[in-house]
């Protein structure tokens, strides 16, 4: 995983965190509902990347 992937995942998180709280404090579900979905979404990407990561440690360590 690049620095940028994880600066753009962080970055989505943290405006995801900041949608979910607004939607909140407002009583708009929908943009609660929308920043738990980007917050949901970054996780799953960070995972994706971490298990790329590991095939391609494992690959490497293999030849």
């Amino acid at each position: 995983m690049t620095a940028n992937d994880k600066a753009r995942n962080k970055l989505q998180r943290f405006r995801g965190k900041a949608k979910e709280t607004i939607g909140r404090i407002t009583g708009d579900r929908n943009l609660e509902n929308q920043g738990t979905g980007d917050q949901f979404s970054s996780n799953l990407k960070d995972a994706g990347e971490k298990v790329k990561d590991a095939f391609r440690g494992r690959r490497r360590r293999e030849l």
